[in-house]
């Protein structure tokens, strides 16, 4: 991780995402630019947490792990997407392993601002509210879907929620990775690969290296049963 010690930079970023109409007032909040490389670590799981992150550039990877040491995908973010929310407020280690996919820059906040200065602020804790609540939405909707629907269903709802544009949660969810698809509806590599060739021969789908084009949309709705993860 790196500090980017240059204001005009950091000022751009701010009035970008217009991140002073999350406060009451923005005077005297230390914000820091923070960049970090692809691949690169921006929060270790367990770890302490020293800042609200607020993604302003690049694209991050969300996962979690289990003590055999598979990881599990939760889901890429984007900016603006916010981080340490959760860390803030129950006063808990880093909860998920954030991976930097390309270049990327956080705005920072110091916990230690926060809680001296900004807990009382009616305008930020709405949007500490807005994302903590948008995210057990996400998580409690992938869960009942992932649990309650076989795997066919779950990759008929999985294309057909990433395919609209206006689901932010599909977006997070959208990679062309097949490992990373069978991560995100809780099946293996290789039984996604058997569905995928199943629905292949069925002509609802067609796949081409890491593209998948969908050729019979109908056919995909009916196995979809309706669900979404959204």
């Amino acid at each position: 991780m790196k500090i980017i010690h240059h204001k005009q930079q950091l000022h751009a970023k701010l009035d970008e995402f217009d991140i002073a109409s999350l406060f009451t007032s923005k005077d005297g909040i230390p914000f820091e630019l923070r960049s970090y490389d692809e691949g690169e670590i921006v929060l270790e799981e367990g770890d302490s947490m020293d800042a609200l992150l607020f993604l302003v550039e690049g694209k991050v990877k969300i996962s979690s792990s289990v003590q055999t040491g598979k990881s599990l995908l939760l889901r890429f973010c984007e900016p603006f997407a916010v981080m340490g929310d959760i860390e803030l407020i129950q006063k808990v280690g880093v909860q998920s392993q954030v991976e930097a996919v390309c270049p990327t820059q956080c705005i920072a906040i110091p916990f230690t601002y926060i809680e001296e200065h900004l807990m009382l602020d009616p305008k930020f804790l709405m949007s500490l509210l807005k994302e903590v609540t948008y995210k057990l939405q996400t998580c409690t909707t992938a869960s009942r879907v992932n649990l309650l629907a076989s795997v066919e269903n779950r990759f008929a709802s999985y294309l057909l929620t990433t395919l609209q544009e206006k689901n932010n949660f599909g977006k997070e969810i959208r990679t062309t990775n097949t490992q990373e698809i069978a991560d995100l509806i809780g099946t293996t590599s290789r039984h996604l690969n058997r569905v995928i060739l199943n629905l292949t021969e069925q002509g609802v789908i067609y796949r081409e290296r890491d593209t998948i084009y969908i050729l019979d949309e109908t056919k995909l709705q009916e196995l979809s049963n309706g669900i979404r993860y959204e």
